[in-house]
C-alpha cells in the first residue's frame, strides 16, 4: 500500500510540473494561476500546494537538493585532489543529481531562464538563492582547502557558477538541444579553470 501511494504521489506531482511548464510557455508566467495549473492536471488547487509553496517553486524545483549535492563533493574532496578536478565533479554530481530525479529538469531549464529575463519577482527569487548558495559553497571550500582564503574560495565559486550559467544560457538561447546545453556548461568550466588553476596549489 505505500509503495502504490507513493507512486501515486510521483504521478501526480509529476502531472502538476508537465501542466505548469506547458501553461507557463504558452500562457506566461502571470497569466497562469494555481487554479489553471491544478485544472490542467486533474487534481483540486489545494492538492498543488501539498507539493509547492506556491508557482515559483515549480521553476526552482530541488534547488536546495542540487546545493546539497555540490556540498557533499566539497566534503569528500579526495587526499590531495586539485581545485579544478573538485570543481568538474561537482558539475557531473549535478548532472547526476538531475537525471535521478527526473523531474523534468531540462524542460524547466530553459524556460526558467526565459522567464528570469522578463519576470522581475522570478529574477529576484534567482538572485536571492544565488547569494545564499554561493557564500556556503565558498565556505564549504575554504574548509577543504586550507590554504585557500575565504575570498580566493569565493572567486573559485563564482568563477565556476558564472561559467556554467552563462554558458549554458547562451546554448539556450541559442536554441540548442539538452546535449548542447550540457556541453557548453562543461566548455564554461573547462575556460573557467583555466583561469583558476593558479589556486591549485591550496
Amino acid at each position: 500500500m505505500e509503495g502504490h501511494r507513493e507512486r501515486k504521489k510521483v504521478r501526480t506531482r509529476r502531472a502538476l510540473l508537465e501542466a505548469a511548464v506547458r501553461l507557463f510557455a504558452e500562457r506566461g508566467y502571470e497569466q497562469t494561476t494555481v487554479a489553471d495549473i491544478a485544472a490542467a492536471a486533474d487534481v483540486a488547487p489545494r492538492t498543488f500546494f501539498a507539493y509547492f509553496a506556491g508557482k515559483e517553486d515549480v521553476l526552482f524545483l530541488r534547488a536546495g537538493d542540487r546545493e546539497l549535492a555540490m556540498l557533499e563533493v566539497i566534503a569528500g574532496r579526495r587526499p590531495g585532489e586539485p581545485l579544478g578536478e573538485l570543481l568538474s565533479r561537482m558539475f557531473e554530481a549535478l548532472v547526476r543529481s538531475m537525471a535521478e530525479d527526473d523531474e523534468l529538469d531540462f524542460a524547466l531549464s530553459p524556460l526558467r531562464a526565459r522567464l528570469m529575463l522578463t519576470e522581475p519577482a522570478l529574477r529576484s527569487r534567482g538572485l536571492t538563492l544565488m547569494m545564499e548558495t554561493q557564500p556556503r559553497l565558498a565556505a564549504a571550500l575554504a574548509e577543504v582547502y586550507p590554504r585557500l582564503d575565504p575570498v580566493s574560495a569565493g572567486a573559485a565559486v563564482g568563477s565556476f557558477m558564472g561559467a556554467l550559467a552563462v554558458a549554458g544560457l547562451v546554448a539556450q538561447q541559442r536554441g540548442g538541444s539538452d546535449d548542447d546545453v550540457l556541453a557548453a556548461g562543461r566548455r564554461g568550466i573547462e575556460i573557467a579553470l583555466d583561469g583558476l588553476s593558479t589556486l591549485d596549489d591550496a
